[in-house]
């Protein structure tokens, strides 16, 4: 089924039916069940005769007659059941049915006696049934069938028989009667036929209201988990299973407790304990909180659980200060560069001067160090600020980093054993090389600045996960590590340890990861500092 299932429903009318080019099962099913109910009668007929004999007012003028057509009623009956199995014209089969009737119950009224026997009486029951399936369609036709072949078998019965004219008041009175079940049979007709479409209109109103309910948890940022009262997960989102872990496929219905057994310890705490705010978020695990949400009125039938990932909320919120924050040093670096620029020459021109000593000297070389350095910082704010677009491209990852290392230990004036680069695959990348290369220089710099600078001090680690379609790119040194307590902070602007630093190297590599698709995170090890780079296989 589409996403939001237009098609009109269908009509279960005859008119309907004809214009699908065939009739639905019901009809036929009612067509089936409305020739049992023929059958029954003509059967229990026949048995009273038969058991009774004439000690009953049927076939009370002529037994042999009533017995004959008693039979041929019977045969007929069955054999509409084989037109029935054929699903063959379906009008055609009704009404001849119920001119059938009509014929067969007039024969057996007329050897019973006449319209006194009361045998007239059962086309009331179908002409109801009559109307009833065809949705109201010749039920007045029906009708008028029935009361023709009343008045005239009265009227055989007055010409021939010498019959009671006053009888003809109880024959009108029948076929009155006929055409007020035929009208009332109409009109429910009418009415179910209007509950059919107004319900298969529901149905297609709630299959769409559900296929968009999958949609839109589908696509929620947050994880979310549809729990019934007996812990059991009904339902769950790819986000709930990213954070959680994939949902066991061999068991046919999964506890909360089997899955998140830490998740349903809080959930039933906030079932049981009517004081405990499932709303505002519950700290889950170090980066996920859980919020409870009753699916009725009362908290003991379920609950549709909000997994919330603390370090997506936290990095939209760094986003939205920094976008503020982007567009004030922004003008703030265009303020400063051009003084920025005069010093620097004034600088220069200084220099050029023969009569300056020792201090001077001095004095000019810091002028210039922090020049250069206020120069790298405006660079950087303006670069951040631009927000540079990737041009993605597929490329070895493994070649390029041997390309890297060499360049690298030039320019830094170092062994290339510093570096070792293990390698488990040898995937291609989906990346902009220009941006990747900038990555890899921050990351390596930083490397090179708190390691040992002996061999293999710097290692550069590559494999893939998730069956091949994810790269993992490590960079870890062997120097003292980051410590606990400014973790936190290593990706946020203008943040530093080293002297000199701008503090934007790693929040501009963590920017220039999440515009090529990767992500860029630091990983805690036993020794030393490792950060890992994921991004797409190529």
């Amino acid at each position: 089924m589409s996403p939001v299932d237009t098609a009109r429903p269908l009509p279960w009318g005859a008119d309907a039916a004809v214009a699908y080019g065939e009739y639905p099962e019901p009809f036929w099913r009612s067509l089936f069940f409305f020739n049992v109910y023929r059958l029954v009668v003509a059967l229990v007929l026949l048995l009273s005769v038969a058991i009774w004999g004439s000690s009953l007012w049927f076939g009370s003028r002529d037994l042999r007659l009533f017995v004959i057509a008693d039979i041929a009623y019977v045969v007929f009956s069955i054999g509409c059941f084989v037109l029935v199995s054929a699903r063959w014209r379906f009008t055609l089969q009704l009404a001849l049915q119920v001119a059938a009737d009509v014929t067969f119950v007039m024969i057996l009224q007329f050897a019973s006696g006449g319209i006194s026997s009361g045998l007239g009486l059962l086309l009331l029951t179908t002409l109801a049934g009559a109307g009833l399936i065809s949705r109201g369609r010749l039920t007045l036709f029906f009708a008028a069938i029935a009361g023709i072949g009343v008045l005239l078998e009265h009227t055989y019965e007055v010409l021939g028989l010498d019959a009671s004219e006053a009888q003809y008041i109880q024959a009108g009175l029948l076929s009155g009667a006929y055409f007020a079940i035929a009208w009332l049979a109409h009109a429910l007709a009418k009415y179910t036929v209007a509950s059919e479409q107004l319900a298969a209109r529901r149905e297609i109103d709630l299959a769409n209201m559900a296929q968009v309910n999958q949609l839109v948890i589908r696509d929620m940022q947050d994880g979310v988990l549809v729990v019934d009262e007996g812990g059991v997960i009904r339902q769950l989102n790819a986000r709930a299973e990213r954070l959680l872990g994939p949902l066991p496929l061999e068991r046919g219905e999964t506890t909360l407790a089997d899955y998140a057994p830490a998740l349903a310890a809080q959930f039933e705490r906030w079932r049981t304990q009517m004081g405990v705010d499932g709303g505002a978020g519950v700290p889950f695990t170090s980066s996920i909180s859980a919020r409870f949400v009753p699916v009725g009125r009362s908290r003991e039938v379920g609950a549709v659980i909000f997994l919330e990932d603390q370090t997506r909320i936290q990095a939209q919120a760094r986003q939205l200060k920094l976008a503020a924050l982007g567009r004030l040093t922004a003008n703030i670096a265009h303020e400063i560069r051009n003084p920025l620029g005069a010093i620097s020459h004034a600088a220069e021109l200084l220099q050029e001067e023969p009569a300056k000593n020792g201090t001077a000297a001095r004095l000019l070389t810091i002028i210039n160090e922090n020049t250069r350095r206020l120069d790298r910082m405006v660079n950087d704010v303006l670069r951040l600020n631009r927000g540079e677009r990737a041009h993605r491209e597929r490329f070895k990852l493994v070649d390029f980093l041997r390309v890297f290392v060499e360049q690298f230990a030039q320019t830094e004036r170092i062994n290339a054993d510093v570096f070792a680069v293990e390698v488990a695959d040898d995937p291609a990348v989906l990346f902009d090389r220009s941006h990747l290369n900038q990555v890899m220089w921050n990351l390596c710099r930083n490397a090179l600045r708190h390691c040992r600078r002996g061999r293999a001090s710097i290692r550069i680690r590559v494999a893939t996960e998730r069956t091949g379609s994810i790269v993992k790119l490590d960079v870890q040194d062997d120097g003292p590590g980051v410590p606990a307590e400014v973790r936190s902070q290593l990706f946020e602007p203008f943040f530093t340890t080293a002297a000199g630093g701008t503090g934007l190297g790693l929040y501009i590599a963590r920017e220039v990861c999440e515009a090529n698709g990767a992500t860029l995170d630091y990983i805690e090890t036993p020794a030393g500092a490792q950060f890992t780079v994921l991004c797409r296989a190529g």
